[in-house]
């Protein structure tokens, strides 16, 4: 079952928190933390990427980068901009970007359930990137950046965490990118108690978003042999319907020799095509194309669908078995300089302009990859194809930190 634990979260101060939080380090290159974080000693950015404090071309894996990182966090405890809470407890986490809304529980998982499956994955991690938080976790002693967590949601859990937001937050601002951020403590311990046992009775819990943070936080508690102070992980857990999934699309480099007129030949053979449609899909196994100025909706015939379920039925797992790799001779995108991933966050139009601006030569515009498919496929043990999910809004940077240690 999943269990769950309060604790004492380091805050920010709720004036300045419009300056401190930020976005998550793995959402922007060195340089553009390096523009977004000029002229803001405040930005966490400097705890996150310490590299951007660095001469340029500084190796973001060297030891004095990890260590700028931790006397950057500890400046701003020591500077009072982040405040260790006085007790554990459990806090929300609610976001709002338009009309979508999302308050997901601020807690400490558990790491020894990350390892024994209870917690479920479905990506792959790479050794190098895993590597880079432990040794951040390490340095720093504390956990800045939360996994993205979700469950199938259960009305109890609903009803008592609507009941908690009724209450003025801790910290509520509105970032650059209009998402609002809001935040609660939840210290009662009658309260604390049967959140605990609300969620001992879910038999798992997914990763949406932070494969890297939390395997390196498993990491980090096998090291420590089990130590206690190590053996939670920093997380926001969220109802699987509250999830907003965009889709992660495609930009090819060429179109490995194919005139635009012979590759929608080619693809007639695989799809129906539908000159003219729209630059989103509307509906599962579905795709749109750019191509020589003009999008072309794509649906995959329905004989190619049958007998198919799991990974095999995802829009990314047909587009790369029925497309990128007969037509593009792509044979592994995560390795291929061909094929570039374009999160759906930066909408249709980037990719318009990057194939009319020469970069790409075509862009795939894919139907997001629905919550329900990845719980299916996490709980048989299955790993998606790389770049299958783009989940928005991200989480925030400092609005919570788990120390590992006196702080």
């Amino acid at each position: 079952m999943a269990t769950i634990h309060p604790f004492a979260a380091l805050l920010p101060q709720p004036s300045i928190a419009p300056r401190l939080c930020e976005l998550p380090y793995d959402v922007m290159s060195t340089d553009e933390a390096r523009a977004i974080a000029d002229g803001n000693p405040l930005s966490f950015l400097r705890v996150s990427k310490p590299e951007i404090e660095l001469p340029p071309g500084t190796d973001p894996y060297a030891p004095e980068v990890y260590a700028r990182g931790r006397d950057n966090l500890r400046r701003l405890i020591d500077q009072g901009a982040l405040v260790r809470d006085a007790q554990p407890s459990f806090y929300l986490y609610r976001q709002c970007v338009g009309s979508h809304s999302q308050t997901g529980l601020v807690a400490a998982a558990s790491c020894q359930e990350y390892l024994d499956g209870i917690i479920r994955k479905h990506e792959l991690t790479r050794v190098d990137k895993e590597d880079d938080r432990v040794r951040h976790i390490d340095t720093l002693n504390a956990q800045t950046g939360p996994v993205f967590l979700t469950y199938r949601a259960q009305p109890e859990i609903d009803t008592l965490v609507s009941d908690q937001t009724d209450r003025p937050p801790l910290v509520d601002f509105t970032a650059a990118d209009n998402v609002r951020h809001t935040s609660w403590r939840v210290a009662d311990p009658g309260t604390v108690r049967r959140l605990s046992d609300l969620f001992d009775r879910i038999p798992r819990l997914y990763i949406a978003d932070g494969h890297h943070r939390s395997a390196a936080a498993a990491r980090v508690f096998q090291a420590r042999q089990g130590a206690a102070n190590a053996a939670g992980f920093l997380t926001v857990i969220f109802p699987h319907n509250q999830m907003r999934i965009l889709p992660y699309n495609r930009g090819l480099k060429d179109l490995n020799g194919h005139s635009p007129s012979r590759l929608l030949a080619l693809l007639a053979g695989t799809c129906e095509l539908h000159p003219g449609a729209p630059a989103s899909p509307s509906a599962k196994h579905s795709l749109s194309l750019f191509l020589d100025g003009r999008w072309h909706g794509l649906s995959f015939r329905p004989d190619l669908l049958e007998g198919r379920s799991g990974i095999e039925a995802l829009d990314v797992t047909l587009l790369q078995d029925r497309i990128l790799q007969p037509l593009f001779a792509i044979d592994d995108p995560r390795t291929s300089h061909r094929i570039q991933f374009i999160g759906g966050i930066r909408g249709t139009d980037e990719l318009e302009h990057r194939v009319q601006n020469g970069e790409f030569a075509c862009a795939f515009s894919m139907h997001p990859t629905g919550i329900e498919d990845l719980m299916a496929i996490a709980d048989a043990g299955g790993i998606m194809p790389p770049k299958s999910t783009w989940f928005e809004p991200k989480l925030r940077d400092a609005m919570f930190c788990l120390m590992l240690g006196p702080g």
